[in-house]
């Protein structure tokens, strides 16, 4: 084993995947003079040369579509957004072009290549940068949509993308890219679309992805002090969902608590709160309950950041409501 961070974790995927296949090139915003604008793409101008790590004009639409029509003839781009605040310029090649053309094209083309880049809130950056996309992207048929809580599983699924014959979104956090964690010394893989049981508990299910996931450990930690045991699922992918691990967890516990970083409306969360009724509902001992972001654009005063988000507290009344425990 070996201790990563996140950002060494996407540059270890995307390198190895290159060094097996000369048709994968990466392709953004200083992606390749500067490193990435997070780093997560240093030294890799160095090692492939500047016709497959390729900085780009601030022109989303533009190198989207790029992509996709190297995609249609035989490459497979990886493209970085800086944020994905900056994927809806360019979300009609994403949306029209990269999720529909195998449908349109009667299966004559598959569109492999991966858009990646952070996603939701990374501090004082405003309503207009601080955005949660996930549950637009997943909305989508044609498109598969992963967003990693951790160093292993972004490298896993990472390499699984890019191996992908379809579009795959594929969501990361600026608040992540420092997160340090140990992972296999040898070539691994992580399928697409399979959730993990990050802890197993006996009282109430809690299911979360990406970054938020780390309140939900540190509710749960607490709800440990008081004897209440949760099991936290990890969804990893959400889209495709693995609704399996979670209904056949809400079988054991008989309640549910999704926690989400994105706004209540057509959410993940709703989705999973709507499969559980719809195929579990005489296991339930409580109405399921949403932990979400306000509905309301985020706010710049550091205050304002912290009362959007989905807090700990939140959590844990949460799943007291649902186990019926005053608090």
């Amino acid at each position: 084993m070996k201790e990563v961070t996140f950002r060494e974790a996407i540059a270890e995927a995307m390198s190895e995947e290159m060094r097996l296949d000369e048709s994968i090139y990466l392709m953004g915003e200083e992606v390749a003079e500067y490193n990435g604008a997070y780093k997560a793409s240093k030294g890799m101008l160095d090692e492939f040369g500047a016709k497959r790590v390729i900085d780009t004009p601030i022109s989303e639409l533009g190198f989207s579509g790029i992509g996709v029509g190297s995609a249609m003839n035989g490459l497979r781009p990886i493209i970085e957004f800086m944020t994905f605040n900056f994927s809806l310029v360019a979300i009609d090649q994403i949306i029209n072009n990269a999720a529909k053309m195998k449908q349109m094209s009667g299966g004559q083309f598959n569109i492999p290549i991966v858009f990646r880049g952070p996603t939701a809130s990374a501090g004082q950056l405003g309503a207009t940068h601080s955005q949660a996309f996930e549950s637009w992207y997943a909305n989508c048929p044609g498109l598969k949509v992963i967003v990693p809580s951790n160093p292993l599983d972004a490298k896993g699924l990472l390499k699984s993308a890019i191996r992908d014959n379809d579009p795959v979104i594929f969501m990361e956090s600026e608040q992540m890219y420092g997160d340090k964690m140990e992972i296999p010394e040898e070539e691994y893989l992580i399928e697409i679309g399979k959730a993990e049981i990050k802890r197993e508990g006996s009282d109430v299910t809690i299911v979360s992805f990406g970054k938020i996931i780390k309140r939900v450990y540190e509710a749960a930690d607490k709800l440990a002090e008081e004897g209440i045991s949760c099991e936290v699922i990890d969804l990893r992918t959400v889209r495709p969902i693995d609704y399996d691990t979670v209904i056949e967890s809400v079988k054991k516990t008989n309640r549910l608590v999704c926690v989400e970083e994105a706004w209540p409306l057509g959410s993940i969360a709703t989705e999973i709160a709507f499969a559980v009724q719809r195929l579990a509902f005489d296991y339930l001992d409580a109405p399921i309950r949403r932990v979400t972001c306000t509905d309301t654009p985020i706010g710049y005063a550091p205050n304002l950041v912290e009362a959007f988000l989905p807090k700990v507290d939140n959590i844990i009344q949460s799943v007291k409501d649902v186990m019926y425990v005053k608090s």
